[in-house]
């Protein structure tokens, strides 16, 4: 039987790529922090198996999947992470604690027989960019805060760990996703809960010119590059299209509100906003024939309808 890890179970990526692992005939190991408020998230299944586990005692992974009569897993996603929002940023402590867990991710997949690890890196890794240049594993990095700091720590980290043990690394670094049990705080999910509650959403002038992925479409992604791709490389995850700010938010407001104002113009931009955010998947593409399936009206449309039947009972 193929097994595959995926930390940070919890998350709305790992959710969907644990839904893709089971349609593709793997038993998932599910590892969620434990007493995880969102444990209920997890995908119920024969096969999923839910480890309750702190990134602090991930090193002990190996002992307690044996203990359960589980001695071996192919493959190996590394999603979880703490401080990824606020001003936790920037709590480097913390940060320097998710590289360490990383790196002992990666020493816990070696043990359980994984041939395969992928670590989930993020946008934040290359700082600003020149508006109109696409994101490429190529691209020079420059980090601003703690957080990118940290990932782009740990995907250089965890590279030059798999390779002791002989085993295929692959880092990607995910722009803008979306999609059922996204955090509130997004700009898409906090945007479908004041539409669907009737209320006048307000913005910027929404001229930013962003790339915007499915979150089903994003575990494709994941699942493609660390089967398909290349040992060792860095794949940008995004749609590899650009649209207005303003377009994406129109099309929530005609699925979740279509009599709605929308309040553009109503909120600064920030200091430092970034105006252009494009994926290059053209490597994605090449090394594992991955192309995005779900347009963004398509995605909005199952995140609508999920958020109606889970919050609007």
């Amino acid at each position: 039987m193929k097994r595959a890890v995926v930390t940070g179970a919890t998350g709305m990526l790992a959710i969907a790529l644990t839904n893709l692992l089971v349609k593709e005939g793997y038993d998932v190991i599910a590892v969620i922090r434990p007493g995880s408020s969102r444990a209920g998230n997890v995908p119920v299944s024969e096969n999923v198996t839910v480890v309750e586990l702190d990134m602090d005692e991930i090193s002990s992974l190996p002992e307690v999947l044996s203990a359960s009569g589980i001695d071996e897993a192919e493959l190996f996603f590394h999603f979880a992470w703490d401080g990824t929002h606020g001003d936790s940023r920037n709590d480097m402590d913390i940060q320097i604690k998710n590289v360490r867990y990383s790196v002992e991710a990666v020493r816990a997949a070696a043990k359980i027989g994984c041939k395969a690890f992928m670590g989930a890196g993020s946008q934040a890794e290359y700082g600003r960019v020149k508006d109109g240049i696409k994101l490429s594993g190529d691209t020079p990095c420059f980090p601003e805060n703690g957080y990118g700091i940290g990932k782009l720590a740990a995907g250089q980290m965890t590279r030059v760990e798999a390779k002791k043990f002989g085993m295929k690394h692959v880092w990607v670094r995910i722009l803008s996703t979306y999609g059922a049990y996204d955090g509130m705080h997004t700009m898409v999910m906090s945007g479908i809960k004041t539409m669907l509650e009737g209320k006048k959403a307000s913005y910027t002038k929404g001229e930013q010119m962003w790339d915007y992925l499915y979150c089903k479409d994003a575990a494709r992604a994941f699942f493609l590059a660390l089967t398909k791709g290349v040992d060792g490389k860095v794949y940008p995850v995004g749609s590899g299209k650009v649209r207005p700010l303003k377009e994406y938010i129109e099309a929530i407001r005609d699925e979740a509100g279509p009599s709605l104002d929308i309040g553009f113009g109503e909120v600064e931009y920030y200091p430092g906003q970034v105006m252009y955010l494009c994926a290059d998947i053209s490597e994605l593409t090449k090394d594992t024939g991955f192309e995005p399936e779900y347009s963004f009206e398509e995605g909005i449309k199952e995140t609508v309808d999920w958020y109606r039947k889970e919050y609007l009972k």
